[in-house]
């Protein structure tokens, strides 16, 4: 608004024509708020509170009498309260824009005040200090103004007689000396690690090359058994098959053996024992046929010996009964034919071989003789001697007719 006079943050609102003031001021003093300006009565100015800064540039002389050329600079404003606001407006209001100027020549002269009281030595090392003493040193005049100072520094010190430059030398010297003793050892080392790192990396490309080429070794190998797996697959397949078929030609030839062992070798084991026991069985009673007529024939001879001698003795005795028995054993023959004729009819079982058919004929011969007992027994010494066909007794005869007197003789085992 027209009368309505508000300042900004960084500014003070001067209101001066008021009965009221603000202390010793002359002036009302507005910050941080507006205000009402009469027109013609009363008049309105602002002073500006910003930062400023002021660059010190001055030639100085030290204790020691060396030159140096100082550069600083000064941060500083006008102060927030009223009577810094104050102050500062009676002296800087319409010349705000020299402000910076006037406050670098009082920095400017405390500065030299106090570079004159230091050596160079004490100014290069303690440069806060020599801020410090400048600060300290124009606090009076600073606060008359309605300054406060936020910051002092050194920027620059220079050396126009060279004297910093030799202070340096030596230091500088060594400083080089050092350097190049460390340049050398970082060479040296360098070219340590360099060795090293080339050696290692020798080591690394030879033992690479190893790995490569034993990894081909490997990966040919690997090549080589697929390939060789097929035709390995193949032969184990045809190694199997053979196995299988001659596994089965191997059962096949055990089951063609059985097969001849139990349609062949047996039936004609069975048959040659059956045909070996016939021709044994028959052989036997060829045998045993022929030792029963041999034996029939020494007893018959047996019988006519003794017969015979009988007879002669029944001759010369005029014995009747010896008579009869010599016709009796005159029919002994017929009757030992008669009797071997009925045996070799009939089907006759002999145990015990020979002995079998010893006792046949002796059991037959024995039953003559029974026979010829009886006789005489019946005929009480003088049976008639001839009861049938040639002179053989009746019971002899149906004996020697029926074939089976003494049909069977048994023994202890068979024979042959």
């Amino acid at each position: 608004m027209l009368f309505w006079h508000v300042p900004a943050p960084n500014e003070a609102l001067l209101i001066s024509g008021s009965k009221s003031r603000a202390g010793d001021a002359q002036f009302r003093i507005v910050t941080g708020h507006g205000r009402w300006v009469m027109p013609v009565k009363q008049k309105a100015s602002l002073l500006s509170l910003s930062l400023r800064e002021a660059e010190i540039s001055e030639d100085c002389v030290t204790q020691q009498g060396i030159r140096l050329a100082v550069r600083a600079v000064a941060v500083f404003k006008v102060g927030d309260d009223h009577p810094s606001i104050a102050n500062a407006a009676r002296r800087f209001l319409d010349e705000q824009a020299t402000m910076e100027e006037l406050v670098g020549r009082i920095f400017a002269g405390h500065l030299r005040s106090i570079v004159g009281g230091l050596t160079v030595e004490q100014i290069i090392r303690e440069r806060d200090r020599v801020a410090q003493e400048v600060k300290e040193g124009s606090h009076s005049e600073m606060e008359k103004l309605g300054i406060v100072v936020d910051a002092l520094q050194i920027q620059e010190i220079g050396d126009t007689s060279g004297y910093i430059t030799n202070l340096a030398a030596p230091h500088a010297a060594a400083v080089a000396s050092a350097a190049r003793i460390a340049e050398a050892k970082a060479d040296q080392e360098a070219t340590e690690r360099e060795q090293q790192a080339a050696a290692l990396k020798a080591e690394y490309e030879r033992d690479t090359a190893i790995k490569r080429a034993g990894f081909l070794a490997e990966t040919e190998q690997y090549n080589a058994r697929a390939a060789q797996a097929g035709p390995l697959s193949q032969a184990r397949a045809s190694q199997e098959v053979i196995e299988e078929q001659t596994a089965l030609a191997e059962r096949q030839a055990s089951l063609a053996a059985q097969r001849l062992e139990a349609e062949v070798r047996r039936p004609a084991d069975a048959e040659a024992y059956r045909v070996r026991t016939l021709a044994e069985a028959q052989r036997d009673q060829v045998r045993f046929e022929a030792d029963a007529r041999a034996y029939t024939e020494r007893a018959i001879a047996q019988a006519r010996a003794d017969a015979n001698n009988a007879v002669a003795a029944s001759l010369r005795d005029g014995n009747q009964e010896l008579i009869a028995a010599n016709r009796t054993v005159e029919n002994l023959p017929a009757l030992a034919q008669a009797a071997a004729e009925g045996i070799s009819g009939s089907r006759l079982t002999v145990l015990n071989g020979t002995d079998g058919v010893n006792e046949i004929v002796s059991g037959i011969v024995g039953q003559g003789l029974a026979i010829l007992d009886n006789l005489k027994q019946g005929s009480g010494g003088a049976a008639p001697l001839a009861d049938g066909a040639g002179g053989v007794p009746q019971k002899l005869t149906k004996l020697t007719q029926d074939g089976s007197g003494s049909g069977s003789g048994s023994g202890s085992g068979s024979g042959g």
